[in-house]
C-alpha cells in the first residue's frame, strides 16, 4: 500500500511541475512583451516629436530670415542691386536651405516698357514673363505687374527673373495678408519656375513700403506699398535640410509624411522620408507589428503645415528577442525540471529495494559491531575535535601526498575555498600547482621554494602573489612542514595558507597616495620630481631633447565659482583623460595642484620632439564638455622649458615652463610659449607690479579719466565712459592693460571695481550739484564684480551714499560674460532694472549672442564693437554688420553707441544709418576730471560745428 502511494505521488508530482512551469512560462512570456510593445511605443513617439519640432523650428528659422532681408529695405532707402547682394551673400551661404532671396516690384502698364529697357541694359534679352504650364512666355498686358526685380543668387534661378506674379493668385493672395498683418506670409505649394521637375515650392513674403509713408492704416499701407521682399524655398530641399539636423532616419525609424495645408491631402504632400518596411517571412498578422502613427498640424507665416509619422512595419522578433527567449527557456526549463523528477522517483525505488536488501545483513551485522564501536568511540572523539578545530581555522589547511613529482592534495579546509575560490572536489587528487598556473607576474619563484622544500623534505615558507578562481588579485604567506609516521618516514606535507591581501592592499594604497594625484590618478609633486631627474640622466647620457611642458587651464576658476568644486572636480578629470590620449606612452604627466599640470616629454630614437605634439594636446583640451547640463569649451595656456638650454635642475625647469605659461596667459590665453630669459625679467616685474597694485588703493594711486559720449542728433555731449588709471609713484602712468587681468587672478578687482563705481557715482553727482548737466555715467563691470553675491545691494547703497538717481548710472557688460551662465545672467540683470540702473552690452558683435537670448535681457544699450566701426568706411562686410546692429537694436527698441570714431567718413556713416550716439578720439580721448568740466563748460560748440560739417 506505502510504495502504490509513492507511485501515485511521483506521477502528481510531475504533472504539477509540467502545469505550473508552461503557466508561469507562459505569464512572463507575455508580462515581458507588453514591456517591449510599451517600450518600443515610447521610443517612437520620442523620435518622432523630434521630427515635428525639428520641423517646426527650421520653419520658424526660415521664416526669420526674410525679416532679416526686408530690414534692409526699412533701413535703406531704395538700396542698390550691389546691396542687396552684399548683405544676401553671407545669409545664402549661412542658409543653405534657401533657394533665393527675392525683391518683387509692382511695375504700372506705362512703366513697363522703361522697365524692362533699363533691365535689358544688365540682363541682355530681359523681358517681362510669365509662367504658363510650367514654361516661361511673355506676359500679358496687365494694368500693373509684380516683377521679380532683384534675385541672388543668380546661378540656378535664372528663369525666376522678370518673372510676373500678378497673375498667380496664391502669392497676390498672400501678399495681400501679409500687407493685412504686417508680418510674414508664406503661400501654399506651387510649381516655381527655377524648378527643374514637377516638385513644388513655396514663397515667404514681407511687404516693402515707400519710404516716409504713413502705415498706420491698412488704406496707408496699400497706397505706401511698392512690392515685397520673398524667400523662395524648394520644399523638398527644405525639409530634407531640416531634418538632417537630427540625423538621416534609419530603416526601422519613423516614416515622416509633410503636407503643406490642414489635413493629409495627397495633393499637398511635399516631402516624405525613404524609410522601407522590414522583410520578414512569416505572414503579416504574425510576423508584423501594427504601426503607431502620430499627426500634428502648426502653423508658420501664415500657412498651416501638416506632419504624420507613422512607425515602420518591424518584425515580431525584432525587438521580442527577451520575451522569447523567457518563454523558450521556460518551456526547456520545465520540461528538464519534470524530467528531474521522474528521474528521482525512479531512483527512490531502486534505492529502497536495496535498503531493504541491505536491513537484513545489518541486523546481523549490528551486534558484532556494538563492541568495535565501544572501542572508537574515544578515538573518534580526539579525531572529530581536530577535524573541527582545522574546519574552523580562519587560514587555509592544506594536506598533500609526498608522492613526487605532483604532490598530489589529499585533503583543503573550508577556508581554502574562502581564499582561493577552488571547492574541495576541484583540488583534491590534482597539484598544488593550481595554483602555480595562476601566478600573476613573475613569482614563480616562490612555487620553485615550495618544491625545493617538498623535494628536501623540509619546511618552508614564501609569500605569493596569485590569482583565485574569480581572477581577483590574492596575495598569501604560505608555510609548509612535512608529517612523519611511525617509522619515521615523511608520508605527508601540511600547508598553512594565510591571507595577507588587505595588508598588502594597504601598503600599495599608502604607496599610490605618496607619488600619485589622488583626483586624478596622475604623478604628483613629490613623484615628478623623481621621474623628472631620471628622465634628465637619460637626456644627459644619450644627448637628446627634453621638454618640461606647464599646462594651464584657462578660466577654471569660472567653473568652481559658478558650479561648485564638485564640477570643477569632474572637468579636471576629464581633463586628465584628454592629456593621457594626447601625449606619447614615454610622456609623464603629472598634477601639480588645483588646474596645473606638468609633462615631461623626452625625445628617443626615431621619436622626435616637436610642435606637434603641443597642437595636439591643445586640441585635445578644447573639445566641448558637458558638466551638470552647461556646455563648456575650456582652453589651456602652455609654457615650454627645454633641457639643458633652460636648466640643468628639475626645480628650475618647472620654474621656468611656469614663468613660459603666464607670459601664454598674458598673450590672450589658449596658446603656447617657449621659456626666453627676458620673461624671467617680466615675471619679476609681474610680481613687484602685484605687490604694488595691493597698495596701490590705500596710497590712492588711482583716479578716474572720463570719455565723452555725444548725441549723433544734437551734437552734445549727453554723458561720459569711466575708465581707470593708475598713477604709479615709480612707473608713471600704468597702462589699464597692465594691472586690470592680474587684479582679476588675485581678486583685486572686487574692491578695484568698487571703487570705480563709488568714484564715478559721487563725480556724476558733483557735476550734476555745480550745474554742469543731469549726465548719465557708464562704467565697465568685471565678471568677478557680475557674480559676486551682493552686486545689487552694494551698487544700490553706493547711489544712496552719493545721492546720485539710479537712472543716471550705467553699466557695462560683455556679452561672454552674460552669456556664459544665461538663465544666472538674466535673473541678475532684471534686479539691476529693478534698481533703475541701465544696462549696456558692450563690444557687442565680437562675442557670442543669440538672438534668441538677447531679447529675453532686459538692456537699453547696444555698444559696437571699434574693431567693425574702425574699416566701417573700407570694408563691406563691417559696414553690412554695423547697419545691422543698428537695425536689429532699433526693432528691439535699445539705443546704440559706436566707440572708436577717429574719422569725419566714419562719423558720416554712422549718422546717415541712424546710429545714436558715438564715442572717440575725433571728439576726445579719455581727460581727466578737470578737463571734463572744461568740455561741459564750453557748450559743446566745437562738437556741434564738426557734426554739421559731416552731416554736409
Amino acid at each position: 500500500m506505502y510504495k502504490a502511494i509513492k507511485r501515485v505521488g511521483a506521477s502528481i508530482s510531475v504533472s504539477l511541475t509540467l502545469v505550473i512551469g508552461f503557466g508561469v512560462t507562459a505569464l512572463l512570456f507575455l508580462a515581458t512583451c507588453k514591456l517591449e510593445d510599451d517600450a518600443f511605443n515610447l521610443d517612437f513617439e520620442r523620435r518622432a516629436l523630434l521630427r515635428v519640432t525639428t520641423l517646426q523650428r527650421g520653419l520658424e528659422e526660415a521664416v526669420q530670415v526674410l525679416t532679416v532681408i526686408n530690414r534692409l529695405f526699412a533701413t535703406v532707402d531704395n538700396p542698390t542691386r550691389e546691396q542687396f547682394h552684399t548683405f544676401t551673400a553671407p545669409l545664402i551661404e549661412k542658409y543653405s536651405h534657401v533657394q533665393a532671396f527675392s525683391f518683387q516690384r509692382f511695375v504700372t502698364r506705362g512703366e513697363r516698357a522703361g522697365f524692362e529697357n533699363a533691365m535689358q541694359a544688365r540682363y541682355p534679352g530681359f523681358g517681362i514673363s510669365a509662367l504658363v504650364e510650367g514654361k516661361t512666355v511673355p506676359s500679358p498686358i496687365r494694368e500693373r505687374y509684380l516683377v521679380v526685380d532683384y534675385l541672388e543668387p543668380l546661378q540656378g534661378n535664372r528663369p525666376a527673373l522678370g518673372l510676373d506674379m500678378s497673375a498667380n493668385a496664391t502669392v497676390m493672395q498672400a501678399l495681400q495678408q501679409a500687407i493685412d498683418s504686417g508680418k510674414p506670409v508664406s503661400t501654399g505649394a506651387f510649381r516655381l519656375a527655377q524648378a527643374s521637375t514637377n516638385e513644388r515650392g513655396l514663397l515667404v513674403l514681407m511687404p516693402v513700403y515707400r519710404a516716409g509713408m504713413p502705415l498706420d492704416t491698412l488704406a496707408q499701407r496699400q497706397a505706401a506699398v511698392i512690392g515685397d521682399t520673398t524667400a523662395v524655398f524648394h520644399a523638398r530641399v527644405l525639409l530634407q535640410r531640416i531634418f538632417s539636423a537630427v540625423g538621416p532616419l534609419r530603416r526601422e525609424d519613423v516614416d515622416v509624411s509633410v503636407y503643406i495645408g490642414e489635413h493629409a491631402d495627397p495633393a499637398d504632400l511635399v516631402y516624405r522620408s525613404d524609410s522601407t518596411a522590414a522583410k520578414t517571412l512569416l505572414p503579416s498578422w504574425l510576423g508584423y507589428r501594427k504601426p503607431v502613427r502620430i499627426r500634428r498640424t502648426f502653423n508658420i507665416a501664415g500657412q498651416p503645415w501638416h506632419l504624420e509619422a507613422k512607425s515602420a512595419p518591424i518584425p515580431l522578433t525584432a525587438n521580442h528577442s527577451s520575451s522569447l527567449l523567457i518563454l523558450g527557456a521556460g518551456t526547456l526549463l520545465t520540461l528538464l525540471a519534470a524530467a528531474y523528477l521522474y528521474t528521482l522517483s525512479m531512483r527512490s525505488r531502486r534505492i529502497q529495494r536495496t535498503v531493504d536488501e541491505r536491513t537484513a545483513e545489518l541486523r546481523l551485522t549490528n551486534v558484532l559491531l556494538k563492541e568495535d564501536i565501544q572501542a572508537r568511540q574515544q578515538a573518534e572523539h580526539a579525531l572529530q575535535l581536530r577535524q573541527r578545530a582545522i574546519e574552523a581555522s580562519a587560514n587555509a589547511i592544506i594536506i598533500m601526498q609526498a608522492t613526487a613529482p605532483d604532490y598530489p592534495i589529499e585533503y583543503v579546509n573550508p577556508a581554502f575555498e574562502r581564499i582561493t575560490g577552488y571547492s574541495a572536489g576541484e583540488v583534491i587528487g590534482h597539484s598544488i600547482r593550481l595554483l602555480e598556473s595562476d601566478n600573476a607576474d613573475g613569482h614563480a619563484h616562490g612555487f620553485e621554494e615550495i618544491w625545493s622544500a617538498m623535494r628536501e623534505q623540509r619546511e618552508g615558507n614564501v609569500v605569493l602573489r596569485n590569482h583565485n578562481k574569480s581572477g581577483a588579485e590574492v596575495w598569501n604567506d604560505l608555510y609548509i612542514a612535512p608529517v612523519k609516521s611511525e617509522q619515521g618516514t615523511v608520508t605527508h606535507f601540511v600547508a598553512a595558507l594565510y591571507d595577507i591581501t588587505s595588508m598588502k592592499r594597504y601598503e600599495a594604497e599608502l604607496e599610490f597616495q605618496a607619488n600619485r594625484d589622488v583626483l586624478t590618478g596622475l604623478v604628483n609633486r613629490n613623484m615628478l620630481r623623481k621621474v623628472l631627474e631620471e628622465a634628465m640622466a637619460y637626456a644627459e647620457r644619450y644627448q637628446r631633447s627634453l621638454w618640461v611642458v606647464f599646462v594651464d587651464l584657462d578660466r577654471f576658476k569660472f567653473v568652481n565659482d559658478t558650479l561648485g568644486h564638485k564640477a570643477g572636480d569632474l572637468l579636471l578629470k576629464t581633463i586628465a583623460g584628454r592629456l593621457r590620449a594626447a601625449v606619447r606612452d614615454t610622456d609623464t604627466i603629472a598634477r601639480l595642484g588645483s588646474d596645473e599640470f606638468v609633462i615631461v616629454m623626452s625625445e628617443y630614437t626615431g621619436i622626435g620632439l616637436d610642435t606637434r605634439h603641443l597642437h595636439r594636446i591643445q586640441e585635445a583640451v578644447a573639445a566641448p564638455m558637458t558638466i551638470e547640463g552647461h556646455t563648456f569649451f575650456p582652453t589651456c595656456s602652455i609654457g615650454v622649458a627645454a633641457y639643458p638650454d633652460d636648466g640643468r635642475e628639475a626645480e628650475v625647469l618647472v620654474k621656468h615652463a611656469d614663468i613660459a605659461m603666464y607670459r601664454a596667459k598674458q598673450s590672450g590665453r589658449d596658446n603656447y610659449q617657449f621659456y626666453t630669459p627676458a620673461m624671467n625679467a617680466q615675471a619679476l616685474e609681474r610680481l613687484r607690479i602685484e605687490g604694488d597694485l595691493r597698495i596701490a588703493l590705500e596710497r590712492n594711486e588711482f583716479l578716474l579719466h572720463y570719455q565723452p559720449k555725444i548725441n549723433l542728433r544734437s551734437g552734445r555731449i549727453v554723458g561720459m565712459e569711466a575708465l581707470i588709471r593708475w598713477n604709479h609713484p615709480e612707473l608713471g602712468m600704468v597702462s589699464p592693460a597692465r594691472f586690470i587681468s592680474l587684479a582679476e587672478e588675485t581678486g583685486l578687482i572686487l574692491p578695484i571695481g568698487s571703487w570705480v563705481i563709488r568714484t564715478a557715482c559721487a563725480q556724476a553727482r558733483a557735476w550734476q550739484e555745480a550745474g554742469l548737466g543731469n549726465l548719465r555715467v557708464s562704467v565697465n563691470l568685471s565678471v568677478r564684480q557680475f557674480v559676486q553675491k551682493d552686486l545689487v545691494s552694494s551698487i544700490a547703497k553706493v547711489l544712496q551714499e552719493t545721492g546720485l538717481d539710479a537712472d543716471f548710472l550705467e553699466l557695462e557688460l560683455t556679452e561672454s560674460l552674460v552669456m556664459t551662465d544665461v538663465e544666472h545672467a538674466i535673473g541678475i540683470l532684471r534686479e539691476l532694472k529693478d534698481l533703475g540702473v541701465h544696462l549696456s552690452i558692450d563690444d557687442f558683435g565680437t562675442g557670442y549672442s543669440s538672438l534668441s537670448y538677447l531679447k529675453k535681457f532686459p538692456i537699453d544699450v547696444l555698444k559696437i564693437d571699434k574693431s567693425f566701426v574702425r574699416d566701417i568706411t573700407l570694408d563691406a562686410d563691417d559696414a553690412a554688420i554695423t547697419v545691422s546692429i543698428i537695425s536689429l537694436a532699433h526693432s528691439l527698441k535699445l539705443h546704440v553707441i559706436a566707440e572708436g570714431v577717429e574719422t569725419e567718413e566714419q562719423l558720416s556713416y554712422l549718422r546717415q544709418h541712424g546710429c545714436d550716439e558715438m564715442q572717440g578720439y575725433l571728439f576726445s580721448p579719455p581727460v581727466p576730471a578737470e578737463r571734463f568740466a572744461e568740455l561741459l563748460q564750453e557748450k559743446n560748440d566745437t562738437l556741434v560745428t564738426t557734426l554739421e560739417f559731416s552731416a554736409r
